[in-house]
């Protein structure tokens, strides 16, 4: 919000406007910009990174500063993000001339750290230039692109504070570094081929590789990714076999836009997400065209695909101009590689090839996966081009550690009125990953010099993070997972009580000790009541079951037709005594026994295949048809499922009736409830076909309905509800 100057102020008075800005404003080339613009305006003062912003001071009358500071807002670098500023008039303090002053450390630090960037195309046009001094050189970057995140060590971002620390500037580079009208201009890792970073090996070693279908480990920006020609069916399930994912889909990288829309439908949202600074990994839907590996996705309904990002990643596409795969340097289920050594070590029996360089990586930072949903983005994986963004809250929030959940892990930290999450960390499933999630930890609260006064966790007792937390020695608040859920989305988008929260996945500790997941919240009054849910149905195997859904299926036909439409004797036995069969009332899982039944999908081989695959066969469909579920119960919808079955009715079809059933329920409880704002998270709303109708049937209604789009609908986000409900709570 723009501040006038003070009543009274005279038009030809010379005032000092102090402008202080919040967010993502160190890294893109604010501090070069306001330069131009005051000396532009014939304004003096100063500007400044402090640990809690950019400072600007500049001195004029009362009608100049106002122009300045409209300018400010209209004009300043594309790449920043102002989450807050603060604006102050105060008297003159005579300055003669603008300065860009050193960094001030004085400050408590809540600055936002910015993210990695995606190649900028001034810099590209350099990189292809061979008149240019930096033709070819594959660690090209300036003000407005390059890494960020994985190289800065400490707050405020100058090169000192960052793994560049040690490349000594040329005199060119220097010259770039120093000159204010300059596009590199205080760019922090400012290099060149002289006095940059370099690789280990030639380009062309690595081409020729991938060109014999050999698996190439290429250290990026925040870690090392395995590469493969994703024409090359054999090498495909040979980096599948060797990085033991045995059904996960691979992501993609494509040359060009171009080439995407050879393989993939892309709509212009879809488009502008690929080629934004972000620069995600984006689900899109394939078209058909025969050329990518069938391994490559296997059951899912999309192609993951991403855009070169890094000057390293457009020369190797300039001279392998293919899709590749392009899958995080690990093993299943363990922490990305950031060191050459470690890489060496751990991926020795994996890649056939190393390409490496010799700029650290401060820390590990995966690529970003999104899809378009309702016309805007929507985060799956936040990290790379997102991370460590704050989310910018209404209210301020005492110092909380919130530590998320096991699966898809992130952590957050509260610092007022932000919440800020680490990147994706992962599953915690192994010794190495929660490893990497106490590395997490602490390297957020050094960066932000973070001193929690409680931790905010899972109600889940085997929760490696959960149990982090009651190690800390630090108070802890143990949050419901649904509610973090629903409170997540709720808080991205400032939605304010009352609102229908309704989360929807596979797993989840409910408050009454069994498996949650089909969950409809009504928060009022500062309450989170659970209003509805799924009807309660047992999971003969326990987690067992969570994998086969062949059990799921199997229990409710049980529940519904009874004993008899069990054949296997010992699930029956099992089924009837209650033994090692938990309740449950998760919609993901209602997903894995439709899709056994309808012959989709018998089982999970990672998480959410089967609905991803139920998903999937709906197709081209579209039909108004519909399943019963009322007020949640199954079973009238397992039965009608059953009869579809035995007159032949093609798994589409079954599918769409099903998909439809769900938003259908939504909005009748939507009803029932009586409040306008309706808020959708969990894991269950990665289906775009589910959010798409629901919004479409809750909007045409009256209804308003928010999802999520910077936080992950999935546990990478719920951090953000864990932090906002523990400091609610303390």
């Amino acid at each position: 919000m723009k501040l006038t100057a003070v009543s009274g102020t005279r038009a030809s008075e010379i005032c000092r406007l102090r402008l202080v800005l919040h967010g993502a404003v160190q890294g893109v080339g604010f501090r070069p910009f306001v330069y131009r613009l005051a000396t532009e305006m014939g304004l003096a003062g100063t500007v400044l990174n402090s640990s809690a912003g950019l400072v600007i001071e500049v001195e004029g009358t009362a009608e100049q500063l106002e122009r300045f500071q409209a300018r400010v807002e209209a004009e300043r670098p594309p790449a920043s993000v102002i989450l807050a500023r603060e604006a102050s008039w105060l008297p003159p303090k005579g300055y003669a001339d603008f300065r860009i002053l050193a960094s001030d450390e004085s400050a408590e630090k809540t600055a936002a750290v910015l993210p990695d960037l995606a190649t900028c195309p001034e810099c590209l046009a350099e990189l292809l230039d061979p008149a240019n001094r930096r033709y070819l050189y594959p660690f090209t970057n300036c003000t407005r692109c390059g890494p960020r995140y994985t190289i800065i060590l400490d707050i405020p971002y100058d090169r000192p504070r960052t793994t560049m620390r040690d490349f000594v500037l040329c005199e060119d580079c220097r010259r770039e570094y120093t000159d204010p009208a300059d596009r590199r201009f205080h760019a922090q890792p400012n290099a060149c081929p002289r006095c940059g970073p370099r690789l280990s090996a030639p380009l062309a070693e690595a081409v020729r590789e991938l060109a014999a279908g050999r698996i190439v480990a290429l250290k990026g920006i925040g870690g090392f990714q395995l590469l493969v020609d994703a024409r090359n069916e054999e090498a495909v399930q040979r980096l599948r076999q060797r990085k033991r994912r045995e059904e996960k889909p691979f992501a993609l990288m494509m040359p060009s836009l171009e080439v995407v829309r050879q393989y993939c439908h892309v709509s212009e949202a879809e488009a502008a997400l690929l080629s934004s600074p972000a620069a995600p990994i984006v689900l899109l839907r394939p078209n058909g065209r025969p050329g990518i590996a069938p391994s490559v996705a296997r059951s899912s309904p999309y192609l993951g695909v991403m855009l070169p990002y890094s000057p390293l990643h457009h020369l190797l596409m300039r001279e392998f101009p293919h899709p590749i795969v392009a899958t995080s340097g690990n093993l299943s289920d363990e922490p990305i590689a950031i060191d050459n050594d470690e890489a060496l070590e751990r991926l020795r029996g994996v890649a056939d090839f190393f390409l490496m360089h010799n700029r650290p990586i401060a820390r590990p930072c995966d690529d970003s996966v999104a899809r378009v949903v309702r016309g805007r983005p929507s985060l799956v994986r936040r990290a790379r081009g997102y991370a460590p963004l704050p989310v910018r809250l209404d209210r301020d929030l005492p110092p909380v550690l919130a530590v998320g959940g096991h699966l898809k892990n992130t952590v957050a930290i509260a610092l007022g009125r932000q919440v800020i999450l680490s990147q994706h960390v992962g599953d915690l499933d192994t010794l190495e990953a929660r490893r990497a999630f106490e590395r997490a930890i602490e390297d957020l609260c050094r960066l932000y010099r973070f001193r929690p006064q409680l931790v905010a966790c899972d109600m889940h007792p085997d929760y490696a993070s959960t149990q982090w937390a009651w190690r800390s020695g630090l108070p802890v608040i143990a949050v419901q997972h649904h509610q973090a859920h629903a409170v997540a989305c709720a808080a991205e988008n400032e939605v304010r009580e009352p609102y229908l929260g309704v989360a929807w996945d596979g797993t989840g500790y409910g408050l009454d000790g069994t498996i949650w997941g089909g969950e409809f919240f009504l928060a009022e009054r500062g309450r989170l009541e659970r209003i509805a849910h799924l009807r309660p149905f047992r999971l003969p195997g326990g987690e067992v079951a969570i994998r086969e859904g062949w059990r799921v299926a199997a229990s409710l036909r049980f529940e519904t037709f009874g004993r008899e439409a069990v054949p296997e004797p010992a699930l029956r036995r099992m089924l009837e005594a209650g033994v090692n069969s938990p309740w449950s009332t998760s919609v993901g899982r209602l997903f894995d026994a439709v899709a056994a039944m309808a012959g989709v999908a018998r089982e999970n081989r990672f998480e959410g295949q089967a609905a991803m695959m139920l998903e999937r066969a709906i197709g081209g469909l579209t039909s108004e048809e519909t399943y019963p579920l009322p007020g949640g119960d199954w079973r009238p919808l397992i039965e009608a499922v059953a009869r579809d079955l035995e007159r032949g009715e093609p798994a589409a079809c079954i599918a769409v009736r099903f998909h439809n059933a769900l938003a259908n329920w939504i909005v009748e409880v939507a009803g029932q409830a009586g409040v306008r704002d309706v808020c959708l998270s969990g894991g269950v709303f990665q289906n775009g076909y589910l959010v798409e109708r629901t919004a479409a049937l809750l909007e045409g209604r009256g209804f308003r309905v928010w999802t999520h789009q910077r936080v992950p609908p999935n546990d990478g986000g719920i951090a953000l509800g864990q932090a906002v409900l523990a400091a609610e709570r303390s």
